[in-house]
């Protein structure tokens, strides 16, 4: 039996052709996924790693702490030990004069011990010596002799006001260094920004030519150990590769959320693939009736037959499950060769776990036999003499009927009603729960209502004449086949629409919150002249004006808002502005929001219906009238502020007081709150702006007033900002769930391939009969496009509820939920699905054209 098995796999390899893709797709993610994680961890170990490229052992606080600086001093006397460091860092920002960055400064080290490495001029040699790492240096166009300053707020004679850049390193592939500049900087300097004081992040040692690491390791720990804790945390000594590893953890919390997701995508993939397997072994095994049966009558046993059936699927699991984890190993070695290729990914190295290639090719194999029991048992349960035809599927009145049609009603009933309940409770984990329960009810009871959908919706086929009346009955004279190939489908096109689905109601609720928080689409403020004076250092800050914001493409209304006086002590001593109220009411977006002279509008977080403000004239007790938007700003209008006698003396003053923001100079006599805080404008923008045009609007209004995008803010950018996270969540997570979707669609074309076989003699009569070939071809393309819609179909009413059921779960607690479909994308889902349901017809379609009618009835 085992040469008849492999002589099957061998004559018929085109048979096993889907099976076997079906089974390396799957296979190909879950070894991806496994090689995710050891990647990332690899590239961390390679980043990370490269701060103790020379180092031997490092010693650290268990905590992340500091280590007391004395301990260096007890390290460098331990024998064995050649060079001790510790590592200092400090923050600050740095500034050429013409552009600002955040700079990370880290000591230079000793040369045993100093990883960076010089790319042009030399190491910092005195306290008013730095080293810029070259690809900062380019971007802030700086050069080796060039003058830079730190915090230009310390005092004249600090040796970080005035510092010479001496050389550039290589930038170091460290995450904790990333986006900022990386500035070599002496112990003065650092020390300096650090308050004086001597903070060592780690210390680093050497170890002598010669010297035994195990003996000196026991040795710093026997040190480090004697020192007096004084209620700090413990220290430790490490090799340098474990404290590699040790970081490593802490970056993840010793948790691998990226793999854990995936991993969930990779069980999808796999279900949708066993599903596929499971069909086309039904069929095989359906179709090999009569060579199986003759098999019996000649002598081969049932178990003979049954291993037979499972050495052919384990034959096609092995192989596919090897060409899987290869795919796999391609694909992750393309993709970290591109990230090599950039700035942030240069220290990207693949790594390929034992995990990956024995877990995949283990779960392919395991995969393949376990979808190819049920038909191998299938193939022993018809008697060697009995017809020919394959078994009907489990009715209500069977047994396993009825076990199925019980199990899957419990299934839908509990998993149903936990995830109502995770919706009512806005609770996530018992609505997953709750959804997978239900769910596989739903597949469970698959059989009892897929055949009937896909014959109800047939009928619409019956117009298009013979071919249109044939699929229609083809496609469901095996209930058991139609219903395996719908379903894998099925199952992700679920999981791709409550994707869509979530994610659209999630944008819905978000962009309702934000319309309820912000009153207008944008705020832009300006520094005023008492902090943006030169003296200050920097510059002078830019200035805003209307007319040059009402420039700006994009921008419908501009409206200034001018902070004039200060409600009372005991109301919090906040800042009211004042504004023209014809001009406000044409860029607030609230309905029915009207400001009227004499009363203060507030926003949602103002509880009290009056306030006193500090006028020119005096103090005057004003009425509140709250808003709907929590972002918004004190507001009256200009008569009112002229009423009350503008802003008083002593204002300014007043306002730092509280804040302790004193300036190291007086306030200078008639400086304004308008003077220190500069004024806010608020703009509206043209209601077709989407997320491009409001991005492309902020960068507008950056380059023409000067401000920083800091300066911009509003509710267009908070929507833009959650929009792209959605967006990118989701065109990840689609595309991730496209896998089981092509595996289900491969299960689609090698049903009808086979379906094509098992029906030569029958299609060679209805040629015979006078059934063109273009007809053949349209009645096998309108069956895969019944079994692929009504799959399609299926799965997006399920998915619909699912995604706002989840959304409702997640999001319940944060804002209201109301379900939003966005039709436009799953008219895509469905039209793709239909159309690839087409396509996958085409190469049955030719087979079965291709055979003539006097050979399809000769064959048997």
């Amino acid at each position: 039996m085992l040469q008849v098995a492999l002589a099957q796999v061998r004559v018929h390899a085109r048979r096993f052709l889907a099976v076997g893709l079906a089974v390396m797709l799957g296979v190909a993610f879950l070894s991806a996924t496994l090689m995710v994680g050891a990647t990332t961890k690899a590239s961390l170990g390679e980043s990370i790693g490269a701060s103790y490229a020379r180092a031997d052992l490092v010693v650290t606080a268990q905590d992340g702490g500091s280590v007391p600086a004395g301990v260096a001093a007890d390290l460098a006397s331990v024998p064995g030990v050649d060079a001790v460091h510790g590592l200092e860092r400090a923050y600050a920002q740095l500034t050429t004069g013409s552009q600002d960055a955040l700079a990370v400064l880290t000591t230079t080290a000793t040369p045993r011990l100093e990883t960076a490495v010089m790319t042009a001029g030399s190491y910092p040699s005195e306290a008013g010596h730095v080293a810029l790492d070259e690809a900062s240096a380019a971007r802030l166009d700086v050069v080796p002799g060039d003058t830079v300053a730190l915090d230009a707020a310390a005092p004249a004679t600090s040796p970080g006001n005035a510092l010479t850049v001496t050389g550039l390193t290589e930038p170091s592939a460290d995450p904790s260094l990333s986006g900022a500049v990386q500035v070599l900087a002496s112990t003065t300097v650092v020390r300096e920004l650090n308050d004086g004081e001597t903070v060592l992040r780690n210390l680093q040692l050497a170890l002598a030519p010669g010297a035994d690491p195990v003996e000196v390791l026991a040795a710093a720990s026997s040190a480090v150990d004697a020192v007096p804790e004084d209620g700090r945390a413990p220290l430790v000594v490490r090799t340098a590769s474990e404290q590699t590893v040790a970081d490593i953890a802490s970056f993840s919390n010793d948790s691998d959320v990226l793999t854990g997701v995936l991993l969930a995508f990779a069980a999808v993939a796999v279900l949708v693939a066993g599903l596929v397997i499971s069909n086309t072994f039904s069929v095989l095994v359906a179709q090999r009736t009569r060579e199986l049966a003759l098999l019996r009558c000649i002598g081969a046993e049932r178990r003979q037959v049954r291993t037979a059936v499972l050495v052919e699927a384990a034959i096609v699991g092995l192989v596919s499950s090897v060409l899987g984890v290869l795919l796999a190993t391609g694909l992750m070695g393309a993709l970290v060769a591109l990230a090599r290729q950039t700035d942030y990914g240069s220290f990207a190295v693949l790594a390929v776990p034992v995990s990956a290639v024995a877990g995949g090719i283990a779960v392919g194999l395991l995969m393949t036999l376990l979808a190819a029991l049920v038909p191998a048992r299938a193939a022993t349960r018809v008697a060697p003499l009995a017809a020919l035809r394959p078994a009907e599927p489990p009715v209500a009145g069977s047994g396993s009927g009825r076990l199925r049609l019980v199990t899957g009603l419990v299934a839908v009933v509990a998993g149903g009603g936990l995830l109502l309940l995770g919706a009512l409770s806005v609770a996530l984990v018992p609505a997953v729960a709750g959804g997978a329960a239900s769910f596989l009810g739903v597949m469970l009871l698959a059989p009892l209502f897929v055949p009937r959908s896909v014959a109800a919706v047939g009928r619409i086929a019956r117009p298009l004449g013979v071919p249109g009346v044939l699929a229609s009955l083809n496609a469901v004279r095996n209930p058991a086949r139609t219903t395996a190939s719908s379903a894998a489908l099925m199952v992700g096109v679920t999981l791709v629409t409550m994707m869509m689905v979530g994610a659209q109601t999630s944008r819905t609720s978000f962009e309702r919150e934000l319309d309820q928080n912000y009153a207008v689409d944008l705020a832009v403020s300006g520094a005023g002249t008492a902090s943006a004076s030169p003296d200050a250092g920097g510059g002078a800050q830019p200035r805003l004006d209307g007319p040059t914001l009402l420039e700006v493409d994009g921008v419908r209304t501009a409206v200034e808002l001018t902070p004039v006086m200060l409600t009372s002590a005991q109301d919090g001593a906040e800042v009211v502005y004042a504004v023209d109220p014809a001009e406000l009411a044409g860029v607030l977006r609230s309905e029915g929001t009207m400001l009227t002279d004499g009363v203060v509008l507030a926003p949602q977080t103002w509880t009290r219906t009056d306030v006193t403000l500090e006028g020119g004239d005096g103090a005057a007790t004003l009425p509140v009238t709250a808003v709907d938007a929590v972002y918004f700003q004190p507001l009256i209008t200009t008569a009112t502020a002229e009423r009350l006698g503008g802003s008083p003396d002593g204002a300014l003053s007043a306002y730092l007081a509280p804040t302790g923001d004193q300036p190291a100079e007086p306030v200078p006599a008639g400086a304004s709150l308008a003077d220190h805080l500069g004024t806010v404008f608020w703009l509206k923008l043209d209601d077709a702006a989407d997320v491009a045009a409001v991005t492309d609007v902020q960068a507008r209004i950056v380059d023409a007033t000067g401000v920083s995008e800091y300066q911009v803010s509003g509710a267009a950018l908070e929507r833009v900002a959650y929009n792209q996270v959605i967006d990118v969540l989701l065109l990840i997570v689609t595309a991730l769930l496209a896998v089981a979707v092509l595996i289900a669609l491969i299960g689609v074309a090698n049903t009808l391939s086979l379906s094509v076989l098992e029906r030569r003699r029958e299609n060679s009569l209805l040629r015979a009969l006078g059934l063109t070939r273009g007809q053949l071809r349209g009645m096998l393309a309108v069956e895969a496009v019944l079994m692929a819609g009504v799959a399609a179909l299926l799965g997006t009413c399920l998915g619909t509820l699912y995604g706002w059921l989840g959304a409702q779960s997640a999001l319940g607690g944060m804002a209201p939920v109301s379900p939003a479909v966005p039709v436009g994308q799953i008219a895509a889902v469905l039209a793709v699905a239909v159309g690839a349901g087409l396509l996958a017809s085409v190469l049955p379609a030719r087979r079965a054209a291709r055979l003539s009618p006097v050979a399809g009835l000769a064959s048997d």
